[in-house]
């Protein structure tokens, strides 16, 4: 018997069966199912952000099943609002899907959304379908301050400790590894498809003083680089101080590369990056990895080591 496809269940039946699929939302005033959401603000302040996921760009289903993709786009929209140093409440999502997408797909990627939007206690308020020529999610994320200032990028100040807090390189390792045809090592592979953002971290660092945040999606370099320009900064990483997972070295180095290329360069982790003031004492996960600079010589941006980079490498959207 064929696969039941999107196309034979129609929009109304498929909306019907998400909304079951989500249920009472407590603390939600108003849920998934009107013409728009209404959800509870008591600090006065949202924090919002939006991504997309586009098929062939940002996944493929013959690497990642429907789950994990659900799980990497509720992750990489809610570690935006955990990078701001809010706690994440909300999604909505928009998906565009062929005809002939199977329903166990949508049902897959819905099962996996809403396991990692629990794990940052957030809930699926609302969102849109559409025929579409190929599967697009665009994911829309909501966060509560708490009464806390947002943490800007643009904060950093010469003499801070410069701190991460996740995995670096796993994504990107894993990425490597399934261009290449292969699936394992499995600790890599995972972090490529279901990446695991330490969500509470960015009320533990705002709490912590935290002056500059943000999340570690395009590489630590090029995120680098951006928070010491709109900082008016230098940033200086000390690579013998990053973290390093067994797997993402054991495995570069099968591949002859230096793991620095993936820890340094490879996004998609979604660890977070901070700054501290001097002799601070940093909040849980988070290690120090470099200090903040005056912007002298060539300005503003990113070094290693002391040295700067002339090519800082990550992930751009239309950049070969």
């Amino acid at each position: 018997m064929a696969a039941q496809t999107v196309g034979d269940l129609g929009e109304i039946a498929i909306v019907e069966r998400i909304l079951g699929a989500v249920g009472p939302l407590p603390g939600v005033p108003v849920g998934p199912g009107d013409d728009a959401a209404v959800l509870a603000c008591a600090d006065g302040r949202l924090v919002v952000t939006t991504d997309m996921l586009v098929e062939g760009r940002h996944f493929r289903r013959d690497w990642s099943e429907a789950a994990d993709i659900g799980h990497k786009a509720a992750a990489e929209n809610l570690a935006d609002v955990a990078a701001m140093g809010a706690k994440p409440t909300a999604l909505v999502v928009a998906l565009a899907l062929p005809p002939e997408t199977e329903i166990a797909w949508v049902d897959g990627f819905l099962a996996g959304l809403l396991e990692e939007a629990g794990r940052a206690g957030a809930v699926l308020a609302g969102g849109d379908l559409v025929r579409g020529d190929a599967i697009t999610i665009g994911v829309t994320a909501f966060g509560d301050l708490g009464g806390r200032a947002p943490i800007l990028r643009s904060g950093a100040e010469a003499g801070d400790v410069v701190a991460v807090c996740g995995t670096l390189g796993s994504a990107a390792g894993g990425l490597a590894v399934l261009s290449r045809g292969f699936r394992s090592p499995r600790a890599l592979v995972d972090a490529h498809r279901r990446p695991l953002p330490d969500y509470p971290a960015g009320v533990r660092a705002s709490d912590a003083g935290a002056h500059a945040l943000m999340d570690v999606s395009d590489g630590l370099l090029l995120d680098a680089d951006r928070m010491a320009r709109a900082s008016g900064v230098a940033i200086d990483i000390q690579s013998e101080a990053l973290p390093r997972d067994e797997a993402v070295v054991t495995t570069a180095s099968a591949y002859n590369l230096d793991p620095l290329t993936w820890i340094l360069g490879g996004g998609d982790d979604h660890a977070l990056l901070a700054t501290f003031p001097p002799g601070s004492r940093l909040p849980e996960g988070f290690v120090a990895v470099g200090t903040v600079l005056d912007a002298v010589g060539s300005g503003a941006r990113v070094r290693v080591d002391g040295h700067e980079v002339d090519q800082v490498t990550g992930f751009e959207h239309f950049r070969a």
